[in-house]
This record gives C-alpha cells, structure tokens and sequence, in this order.
C-alpha cells in the first residue's frame, strides 16, 4: 500500500519513528515533510499535501502528525474526500476504518508516545471499511463536500 507520511515541527520525531515503522511493514512510504525539527513549519501546509496525495491515488492512505493532531487532522478533512481522523488509541483506529473509512490517521506527538502509535498505525492500515450501514453515512459526508 502507498503510504503518505507528514509532521509540522512539533510531530517530526514521532513521524520519523512511524515512517521507518511502517517501512518495516513492506509499505511503499512518501515522506513530505518537515524534514527536521530545527525549522518552524505550518501543519495546514503539510496536511494539504498529505490529503491532496492520498487523494489523487485510489487506495492509499495517509499519516499526519503534529503536537495533539487535531489542527492536522482539521486542515486534512478540509480537502475534498479526505476523512482525516485524529485517534487516540487502536479502537479509535480500528473503528475510524471500519465505520468511518477514513483515508488519513492523525496522530498528536505531545500525547502519544511512540509505541501505542505504531499500534495505532498499524490497527489503521490494517482495518478494512465495512461497508453496510455505514455506507449512506459516509456519502452523506461525501454530498455535504458538495454542498448538499
């Protein structure tokens, strides 16, 4: 699978720790940066381009990280059919894939340490959509990205 990886400068460390991780996994992996901590960058930047990635190639999925992950996660879900979920532990993982088929997992270096992440990545890119009932409620988030 085709892996997006990106972090502003508060998420660099974890983000390193999780490219190499999901590396190891036989994943195909983009970095898009920041390529270090030294410079200051803004999340919305990165985030745009992780979800621009993802978006324009069918089957992959994306991982963003910076300080708690929720502005990553809030710039990502502004580009259109990106369901960016900001998760906390491999249950939010697992169910934002499941329920949610969500394409991009954000996670926040300031509050989660590196090894309950790399479970989460991994319960996210193990997790498949199930489809179902959840079906119409993901088109309706899809129609709203089309001001329905």
């Amino acid at each position: 699978m085709m892996i997006y990886v990106g972090s502003d400068h508060a998420g660099f460390e974890l983000k390193e720790a999780l490219r190499e991780y999901v590396k190891g996994l036989g994943h195909n992996v983009v970095d898009v940066g920041t390529f270090s901590d030294a410079n200051k960058v803004d999340y919305p930047d990165i985030a745009k381009e992780v979800a621009e990635k993802v978006r324009d190639n069918a089957g992959s999925r994306g991982v963003l990280i910076c300080g708690t992950g929720i502005g990553i996660s809030i710039a990502a879900n502004k580009v259109r059919g990106i369901r960016a979920a900001n998760v906390h532990d491999t249950t939010e993982a697992r169910l934002s894939r499941q329920h949610n088929d969500a394409n991009i997992v954000a996670i926040g270096q300031r509050t989660t340490g590196s090894e309950t992440a790399k479970d989460i990545v991994d319960a996210f890119l193990t997790t498949d959509f199930e489809g179902g009932r959840h079906t119409a409620r993901v088109e309706k988030i899809s129609a709203m990205e089309n001001g329905q």
